[in-house]
């Protein structure tokens, strides 16, 4: 079973970046497709960006499509996303995860999930 901490987080105003890092243990974690979420208060967990195993495909939502980058270190057995031109709408508590499927964005294809590292940016 793979355990997964998510760290970075913070408060930046609009138009600032942050870096999360996801640090992973335990399981066969290069194996797997790895992603990120996010969840705003009131609203659904929604996908944000997905990378292959390899880390030589990536998938993005539209809505964060050319502002943040996910990438992967599997020597260090971390994930990255980095997160620039942020907006207040980009607000939420952001959660890696892993999947065993080929790339995809599904909730539902997710698991082990971390807890989460907050995001918040003002205006």
């Amino acid at each position: 079973q793979v355990q997964l901490v998510e760290s970075g987080g913070g408060l930046v105003q609009a138009g600032g970046s942050l870096r999360l890092s996801c640090a992973a243990s335990g399981g066969t974690w290069r194996h797997y497709t790895m992603g990120w979420f996010r969840q705003a208060p009131g609203k659904e967990r929604e996908f944000v960006a997905a990378i292959s195993w390899g880390g030589g495909t990536t998938y993005y939502a539209s809505s964060v499509k050319g502002r943040f980058t996910i990438s992967r270190d599997n020597s260090k057995n971390t994930l990255f996303l980095q997160m620039n031109s942020l907006k207040p709408e980009d607000t939420a508590l952001y959660y890696c995860a892993v999947s065993g499927a080929p790339m995809t964005s599904k909730l539902q294809d997710f698991g082990s999930w971390g807890q989460g590292t907050q995001v918040t940016v003002s205006s």
